[in-house]
């Protein structure tokens, strides 16, 4: 089942990517709106936009990284959880720390991914 332009199916899933890295994130956005279910419905490069750019495009699911500029991706992912329980969160990052995979979880993270 499409949509109105037929593009997408009505089930798509909504995904808000939030990393500092314009490449990095362009690249995912990239791929993931190549999958049929799938739509980038928000892209912001720091910590501190994530939570307005969520109740504005009400995504199904966040995607952040941990380190950002402006509030880290465990802080944002902490608002979320109480600003928009709806949003499930995807924590991602290159660093590998001691402690971020329980902090990510006491954030109420769904899933992460080093």
């Amino acid at each position: 089942m499409s949509d109105v332009d037929g593009e997408r199916p009505v089930t798509s899933v909504r995904v808000l990517l939030a990393e500092d890295q314009g490449m990095m994130r362009g690249a995912l956005a990239l791929l993931l709106n190549l999958e049929e279910d799938m739509e980038v419905v928000a892209q912001v490069p720091a910590g501190d936009q994530i939570v307005a750019a969520a109740l504005d495009a009400r995504p199904d699911i966040a995607l952040l990284d941990i380190e950002l500029p402006g509030r880290s991706g465990l802080d944002a992912a902490a608002d979320l959880r109480e600003q928009l329980p709806s949003c499930k969160v995807l924590i991602v990052t290159t660093f590998g720390r001691p402690g971020y995979l329980r902090r990510a979880m006491e954030a109420g993270a769904s899933g992460f991914l080093v």
